[in-house]
């Protein structure tokens, strides 16, 4: 039985007809995690068929706001000014996205960040489907503690040089990426590919611009609603969420009330995970997902009454990084 790095290493001369021909890995840094937040840094490294880089790509961005945290991306206001607004570089990241999978760590939330930013340019990303990263060393088995990028880099001996930096980031990904595709073509792995579907029906408020604040005039925030029906969960509801215990894919659970990070972005991580999101509660739920289980809405009314099990977002968050694996219907 080879072991990881082995199977990574070996290069099948049989590779699946099934895989996709290319790959655009993506990072985005942004202002936060909000639905109205902006990037403001992007790269793009295509791969061809078998994981070989072909080029890359690197842009700032001007976010016309606030950068954010400044202590994680190091981008101040005065950097990105006279950097290009997303109008502006959104033919460029087209063609390095055009006709391949987009591939991130946590590909969901740089595919949501991505589609936005198109639909306030009035444009719409070339991308059909997504790979993610986590959910691919997942499918491998592979031994890693969490699924944090640095974690997976340091399995396939990827040196990382500067964390949060776009380019850096998709360098290590990119690298970390081609052995896993090689292990999963050696195994037979299906790759966990994700349809991507373009965010439609937004309205535009105002959002703060760089050097502004918020709560002041002249800044510009979005509402969103996303254009896609969610496939049906492939595995069995194994019953209720235990405290102290792993979440189990087929387990179904709803969410109620404000959270800090968009709700179809949490729900998309659940289903991802390979979780059952509800979008109501009765007594099959297996977890109920608040930050406020004292509230009076339905779902919690119905939670308290049920003896559902609560968490609160960050908690939530924290389950999401080890599910336990389900059996298939």
């Amino acid at each position: 039985m080879l072991d990881d790095r082995a199977r990574a290493a070996s290069f099948p001369t049989a590779w699946p007809a099934a895989y996709p021909k290319g790959y655009a890995v993506v990072d985005v840094e942004t202002t936060g995690l909000a639905r109205d937040d902006r990037i403001i840094s992007a790269a793009v490294y295509r791969l061809d068929a078998r994981g070989e880089v072909e080029d890359h790509w690197y842009t700032l961005v001007n976010p016309e706001r606030d950068p954010g945290p400044v202590w994680i991306h190091g981008l101040t206001s005065e950097v990105l000014q006279g950097a290009p607004l997303f109008h502006d570089i959104a033919e460029e990241f087209s063609a390095r996205l055009d006709g391949r999978v987009l591939v991130a760590h946590n590909a969901v939330f740089d595919w949501q960040m991505i589609a936005r930013e198109y639909a306030r340019a009035e444009r719409e990303a070339p991308v059909r489907q997504r790979l993610c990263t986590i959910a691919l060393s997942k499918e491998l088995g592979l031994p890693l503690p969490n699924h944090k990028l640095q974690t997976l880099a340091a399995h396939f001996g990827v040196v990382q040089r500067r964390a949060h930096h776009a380019l850096d980031d998709a360098r290590v990904l990119a690298e970390a990426f081609r052995p896993s595709l090689r292990a999963a073509a050696a195994d037979g792995v299906r790759l966990p590919l994700h349809e991507c579907r373009p965010l439609t029906e937004w309205t535009d408020r105002p959002t703060p611009r760089i050097g502004q604040q918020a709560g002041y005039g002249g800044y510009r925030q979005s509402s969103w609603r996303p254009a896609r029906k969610r496939p049906a969960c492939p595995y069995p509801n194994p019953g209720r969420y235990e405290e102290g215990k792993r979440l189990k894919q087929g387990m179904r659970v709803a969410f109620s009330g404000d959270t800090s990070i968009e709700r179809e972005l949490l729900e998309d991580r659940a289903v991802e995970a390979g979780l059952h999101v509800a979008t109501s509660l009765s007594r099959l739920t297996s977890l109920l997902v608040t930050n406020d289980p004292d509230s009076t809405t339905s779902k919690a009314v119905k939670a308290r009454q049920y003896g559902t099990p609560v968490v609160d977002e960050a908690a939530f968050g924290q389950l999401l990084q080890d599910v336990e694996p389900g059996s298939e219907r």
